[in-house]
């Protein structure tokens, strides 16, 4: 038996917090991929710390639904799950590679293979495009149209920044857009100031954050200056400056992230069989019928 747990921060704050994490498990439990399929949360239940001991699969793969690499994934998660002679240095990453590391979970006699998070698997470039696409209702979106991929940054951890300009320049080394830039709330350059970084008249602005939430809602569409109030709303697109901004919901919301989850864990040594193709099946006919809306509170909701 093998068993899936997807590990996300959730929110005491924030009730819509864990409806992705929720979503994308009861994407892959559809799959038949794993005999058991669970949600584990920081801030919510259920807890890290007990998640593995509710399961009767021997063999474990966690996969943290974080977008960087970092105090969570490097402390909280391995510590409440008790893994022992957990160290960072197993991933051997540089801040945007960590693969997996295989441990044991002695006081249940469990074998966890513990994942990076997705938010760095190559994957997620995928996942970022098609929130554009499904911005835009354009699956041929791109020439004439600048994307910015939009991150929290901290100074206080230079991995929260890399994962964002990691996947800026794989999108950018595609040639499909005519620009693309990674832009930050709390560094520089800052999403403040998006139409200076930009030429094109069109932008496309995906934030690289797994829910939908405080910063994405309220913050970011502020900070552009899409609305001055976000309780008021704001359409999509939006004029700004003499250019047009389209603003998508959080990039953790979209459907295709369930096919991250599984990367992740095959990579991991997970025997997936053709889930991931029955995911992104799923992706398409979702992202054919399913677009964002033109006007309202916010994108996403």
């Amino acid at each position: 038996m093998q068993a899936l747990v997807i590990a996300a921060h959730g929110s005491h704050l924030n009730p819509d917090a864990s409806d992705p994490t929720y979503a994308h498990a009861d994407t892959i439990r559809e799959t038949g991929a794993f005999d058991e399929v669970r949600e584990a949360f920081w801030k919510e239940e259920p807890h890290f710390r007990e998640v593995v001991r509710t399961l009767e699969a021997d063999e474990v793969f966690v996969v943290p639904l974080f977008i960087s690499e970092g105090y969570f994934t490097e402390q909280v998660i391995p510590r409440e799950l008790r893994l022992d002679d957990w160290d960072p240095e197993k991933w051997d990453s540089d801040g945007t590679s960590a693969s997996q590391a295989t441990l044991e979970a002695a006081d249940v006699g469990k074998t966890i293979h513990y994942c990076g998070p997705v938010g760095t698997h190559d994957a997620m470039t995928d996942v970022i495009v098609q929130r554009a696409e499904t911005a835009m209702e354009d699956p041929e979106v791109g020439e004439g149209v600048g994307l910015s991929v939009v991150g929290h940054g901290t100074e206080r951890n230079e991995n929260s920044a890399k994962a964002i300009e990691y996947h800026s320049e794989r999108i950018r080394d595609r040639d499909r857009f005519d620009e693309v830039k990674a832009l930050f709330m709390d560094e520089e350059p800052e999403v403040d100031d998006v139409t200076d970084y930009f030429e094109s008249d069109d932008i496309v602005v995906v934030p690289l954050f797994i829910a939908d939430g405080y910063h994405t809602q309220e913050d970011i569409p502020e900070d552009m200056g899409l609305t001055e109030d976000y309780r008021l709303g704001w359409d999509v697109p939006a004029e700004v400056d003499g250019h047009r901004i389209w603003y998508t919901g959080a990039v953790g919301t979209e459907e295709l992230m369930a096919d991250v989850v599984l990367e992740r864990a095959a990579d991991a040594g997970a025997d997936i069989g053709d889930a991931r193709e029955a995911v992104r099946d799923l992706a398409e006919s979702v992202a054919e019928t399913d677009h964002e809306p033109s006007a309202g509170t916010g994108a996403g909701d």
